[in-house]
Formats: structure tokens, C-alpha cells, sequence
């Protein structure tokens, strides 16, 4: 994504002085004719006061992610919703068998798991506070689209997209009364595994819920992407050098940067998903950012099954750099806007607590609550509001290998069909 001001500007709120750009960072303004996309949001309103309701509020702002199991109780339905999603986990025809069996198999150890970290994810609590958070500011940086409602939809645990969906109609969005919604993907790297299959769930609702209804629908439109905003960029090489400064200085720049991201089956890799490129964009912002001051890799977390994923892995990386010599390393979950179990437990208890050296090797904190981040969200939000776009004109494109219609159906209603290319 485009940026549209300073670092500096985005980190003044820490200090007591935000100050936030107005002008758009998405792309998508125009059809492939040249004409003004059709499903455009954005016309000149004169300004409003601050605090008042604006003339084209309210707008529902929803949060997209996969979730996490609140209490040791919900992970077996986590885990079954999970594994039915070939989206994410693709087991081809025997989908509706296999999953059911590895997630059965899988619910005592994960419950265990969750119990050591506190017994359940924070994920839908960081990202409830990352929203709300992120809506006051809206309030006052874009008054004309206030107010700015938080909303969350997960995909594998409460509150699910049906939830929300439902919640969106209560509360007076649609039926009839129209207003505006904005699906934003909490992945800043777009994967159809992802950020793709939490749209693909909103469409299939939408369709459900809304699909039959007459005039006054809800307007959707997506933040779908957004792997080197200058904000996102700055939250994250604060943290790593916040974790720098806890090695001695004649160390510090020899420490590697161990980059890790949650993996994918490389039939996902394979078939063209942009996710590992954008990945890899993140980390090279971010050490950009850090003017190359340390050596770094990128490698890859949470692999499941015996298929190839895509490597090298996180854990095995460690051991590897440890066997070596190398025993000053800072993991950076570099896909991840929140603690989950894959930062508490997968790193913090499996990679660094099973390493031997727990005080050389380190992880960087998570965005979770850091003022920068948030301010980076309220950012990205205001200039999709103000951009008149859907989405990013990425969004439009399938992988080369996509044999998806849902997808497909997917990509058309949001993109809108003249932006959606090789369905």
C-alpha cells in the first residue's frame, strides 16, 4: 500500500500529538476501460462537526481474522472448523472425513496447550481493543463517515462471520436501511488461505442474509491487503529494537533476525498464492527500516500433516543457527497483528523454551496494543474511506491455478465484475 505520510506522523499519538493523512492509498479508482469504478463510496460532503454524526455514517468497521479458542472448552469446535476449511487446509475430496479425524485426534493436545497460556486464546480481546481503539480515532480524523462502529468476525471461533452478520442487521445495517461496511483483513498479508477464505465466509453470508433483500442493502467494500505500510513498518522495528537493546551492545548487531510466519502446504505455494511474496515484502520494509543493521532470514511456523510446507521452519532454523554457533537470535512473528497461541506457545514455549538458551534467544512483542499500530489501522481505514475504491485492484486477480467458484463468485461481488480478472 501506498504510503501517505511520515513515520514520524504515525508515531506522534504516542507522544500526545497525532496527526493522520487524509489523502487515499489504495488504487482500485478505475475500470479497465478508464471509467470511474462503478462501485465507488466516496463524493464531496461539506464538513461536519466533530462528534456529529456524519453524512455518510454510520460505518460498520469489521475486523477479519481466523480466531482463536477464548476457552480451553471451545477448542474442539475450533478445531473442527478449522480443519473442514479447504481453504486453509485443503484435503481434497476426503475433506469432510479427514478433517473430523485430525481434529479429534488433535483437541487433547491443543487443549493442553492453551491451558499452559493462560487457558485460551487473546486474540478476539486484542482484537475487540485494536478496534474500538481504532474507531475513536476514525471519530475524529474522518467525522463525515462517523460514527465508526467495531465489529469482529472471525473464522474458526466466536464471534463467527454469521454472528456478525447478524449483529451488523440488529444494530440497523441493512434491511432496507442501507449503510456502509468495511471487511478489514487483521493479516496485512493477503493469502486465499486467509484473508481469502474470511471473504469467501462474508460472501456466503451476505448471499444467505442479504442475497434475496430488496433496495438498502449493506455497501461492503474490503482493506484486503497491506504488507508495507509505513505504519505497520514502524511498530514492528520498534519492537525488534526494544528486544536489540536487551543484548550487550558489543553483541548487538551480530544477533540474527529470525523473520517467522505461519506456513502454508505448498499446493497452496504452488498454485500462486502472493502470500510468501508479501510476506517477504514485510521484511524487507522492515529491514529497510533498520538500515540492514542486522543479518536476518525468513522462516516458517506451524506446519500440520505429513504433506510438504512451505521451509524452512521456524523450530528447526533455531536448532539449526544454535548447532552453528549462533546463539543470539530475535524471533519476529512478522505475519501476526496479536498474540496467539503460535507467539505464546509455539514460539515463547516450544522454539525458545525447548532451545537450551533461553536467555540469547528472544522474541520480539507482538503489535497487540502499541499506540503506533493502532495509529497505522486509524490511517489505512481513513484513506480507504476516502478513497472511493472496494478493494485493492490485487484483489481481483485469482491465482494462475484456482479452481475455486467460490472464489470466483467471491472476487466478482467485491471487486465487481469488471474488476475481476480471469474468473
Amino acid at each position: 500500500m501506498a504510503a501517505r505520510h511520515s513515520v514520524a506522523q504515525l508515531s506522534r499519538r504516542a507522544a500526545g500529538t497525532a496527526t493522520v493523512s487524509s489523502a487515499p492509498s489504495l488504487s482500485l479508482r478505475l475500470s479497465r476501460n478508464g471509467a470511474l469504478q462503478t462501485r465507488s463510496f466516496a463524493t464531496p460532503v461539506p464538513p461536519v462537526t466533530q462528534n456529529a454524526v456524519g453524512s455518510k455514517g454510520p460505518t460498520a468497521m469489521v475486523f477479519l481474522n481466523m480466531g482463536g479458542p477464548s476457552t480451553v472448552d471451545e477448542v474442539g469446535d475450533f478445531l473442527s472448523r478449522l480443519f473442514a476449511d479447504g481453504d486453509l487446509i485443503p484435503l481434497g475430496r476426503l475433506q469432510n472425513y479427514i478433517g473430523p479425524l485430525i481434529s479429534s485426534r488433535r483437541t487433547p493436545k491443543i487443549k493442553k496447550q492453551y491451558a499452559e497460556i493462560g487457558g485460551g486464546s487473546p486474540i478476539r480481546k486484542w482484537s475487540e481493543y485494536q478496534n474500538e481503539e481504532m474507531c475513536k480515532i476514525l471519530d475524529r480524523i474522518s467525522p463525515q463517515t462517523a460514527p465508526h462502529r467495531p465489529y469482529v468476525a472471525f473464522r474458526y471461533a466466536d464471534p463467527l462471520t454469521e454472528e456478525m452478520y447478524n449483529k451488523l442487521l440488529a444494530d440497523g445495517f441493512g434491511n432496507g436501511k442501507g449503510g456502509r461496511a468495511v471487511a478489514f483483513t487483521q493479516y496485512p498479508q493477503y493469502s486465499c488461505s486467509t484473508t481469502g477464505s474470511s471473504l469467501n465466509e462474508l460472501w456466503k453470508w451476505r448471499q444467505r442474509l442479504e442475497g434475496k433483500a430488496g433496495p438498502g442493502k449493506i455497501q461492503w467494500s474490503v482493506i484486503d491487503r497491506w504488507p508495507v505500510h509505513p505504519g505497520l513498518v514502524e511498530a514492528f522495528a520498534s519492537n525488534i529494537e526494544k528486544t536489540l537493546a536487551q543484548y550487550p551492545e558489543d553483541r548487538r548487531d551480530q544477533v540474527v533476525l529470525l523473520f517467522s510466519a505461519h506456513s502454508l502446504p505448498m499446493t497452496v505455494v504452488n498454485r500462486g498464492d502472493p502470500y510468501p511474496a508479501e510476506v517477504a515484502a514485510t521484511v524487507y520494509a522492515v529491514m529497510q527500516r533498520l538500515k540492514f543493521a542486522n543479518p536476518y532470514r525468513l522462516c516458517w511456523q506451524s506446519q500440520v500433516g505429513p504433506q510438504p510446507w512451505l521451509g524452512p521452519q521456524t523450530q528447526s532454523s533455531v536448532e539449526e543457527y544454535i548447532a552453528k554457533g549462533q546463539k543470539d537470535l530475535i524471533l519476529i512473528p512478522i505475519a501476526f497483528t496479536s498474540d496467539h497461541i503460535e507467539t505464546l506457545f509455539e514460539l515463547d514455549k516450544e522454539v525458545i523454551g525447548e532451545s537450551g538458551h533461553q536467555d540469547t534467544v528472544k522474541r520480539a512483542e507482538s503489535l497487540n496494543g502499541n499506540p503506533i499500530f493502532i495509529d497505522a489501522l486509524a490511517d489505512l481505514a481513513k484513506s480507504h474511506l476516502n478513497g472511493g475504491v472496494a478493494c485493492s485492484h490485487q484483489m481481483g486477480l485469482r491465482c494462475p491455478g484456482c479452481k475455486s467458484e467460490r472464489c470466483a463468485e467471491s472476487k466478482k461481488f467485491f471487486a465487481g465484475p469488471e474488476n475481476a480478472f480471469a474468473v
